[in-house]
């Protein structure tokens, strides 16, 4: 049913395989790195008003 793949083209097909998964989410992955530093940036607001009240 399969023939036989040589070790070049399995090495070839993996690569292109991971690097168009990295293009197809790539938005979501920075997505995610802007709302983590929105998330970073509001407590240490937080962190420095409350050091402001003590």
């Amino acid at each position: 049913m399969f023939g036989r793949v040589s070790f070049p083209q399995l090495l070839f097909a993996s690569i292109l395989g991971i690097a168009g998964g990295i293009y197809i989410y790539q938005p979501i992955f920075e997505q995610y790195a802007r709302e983590q530093k929105k998330l970073k940036e509001k407590l240490e607001l937080a962190q420095e008003s409350e050091e402001k009240r003590s």
